[in-house]
């Protein structure tokens, strides 16, 4: 008689140091485990809890909680720590640009922006994009993206601003534009499509960045929705040699996502 041993949600298995499989890999496997066991009903462990629960380092633990969020079976945010995914969450996992943040976040790298432009403005691109009238205004917010005070992204963002107007006295040096817009607008992004591609950027996009001449950029475009209303434009350009494009498919389905080639971008002999 086949003798089965069944674990409990509670009980912790140790990670094999010796296996080819990466240690954050291992550990996303253990954390599902265990939440489709049903652990952690009352609450989800911290950072610094997993660490000395696995003997681990926090990035392994970061980089496990970063997947477990991209399978939408947790949720994350900052001073609130993680908890358990619960069904009629109708946000989607971020794309490409903001997992790229994400990645930034997990290994410890400080981020920040300037605030370049942060106002109304009309601009009939935009507004075609969001499938308004070309006069329509709309909130405009420009920022550098920095890791560790070296350029990583020229972010900018259309708004309707009927919708962003409350954003006009928001301090986007350490804030995120998703979190303001949903606790001063009461909006959430709930869905949209997103266009990566290879491109050489401009000599504006080129100077902010610190690019040198024969160096190739990212070029996203993103347009978001809320209830099928268009609801932001963005476009962005991130340093190509030091971020790479990651695909990745499970029976989840596909996703695609930036992370750094070798930690924050350096600054070029061209700065």
């Amino acid at each position: 008689m086949e003798v089965v041993t069944v674990t409990g949600p509670d009980e912790v298995h140790a990670l094999d140091r010796s296996s080819p499989m990466p240690l954050w890999a291992q550990l996303q496997q253990e954390l599902t485990r265990r939440l489709q066991a049903g652990a952690f009903d009352q609450e989800f462990p911290g950072e610094l809890e997993l660490v000395e629960a696995y003997a681990v380092s926090r990035y392994t633990v970061r980089e496990a909680l970063r997947r477990l969020r991209e399978s939408r079976l947790i949720d994350s945010a900052k001073g609130r720590g993680s908890w358990v995914r619960r069904g009629g969450d109708s946000n989607p996992p971020l794309g490409s640009l903001y997992s790229l943040f994400r990645e930034v976040d997990a290994q410890g790298i400080r981020q920040r922006s300037i605030v370049i432009a942060q106002e109304i403005v009309t601009w009939a691109a935009a507004a075609e994009e969001l499938g308004l009238e070309p006069g329509t205004p709309l909130f405009h917010l420009e920022r550098m993206r920095l890791a560790d005070e070296l350029p990583m992204a020229h972010d900018r963002v259309w708004i309707p601003a009927d919708i962003a107007g409350p954003l006009l006295d928001v301090d986007f040096t350490v804030s995120g534009l998703y979190d303001e817009l949903a606790a001063r607008c009461g909006v959430s992004m709930a869905g949209g499509r997103e266009r990566i591609g290879a491109i050489m950027p401009t000599q504006r996009d080129r100077d902010l960045l610190a690019v040198p001449p024969d160096v190739a950029c990212f070029q996203i475009e993103r347009v978001s929705t809320v209830q099928q209303r268009r609801m932001e434009y963005r476009h962005t350009v991130v340093r190509a040699d030091r971020y790479s494009v990651l695909a990745e498919w499970s029976p989840q389905g596909y996703t695609v996502a930036a992370e750094p080639l070798d930690g924050p971008p350096k600054a070029s002999s061209e700065s």
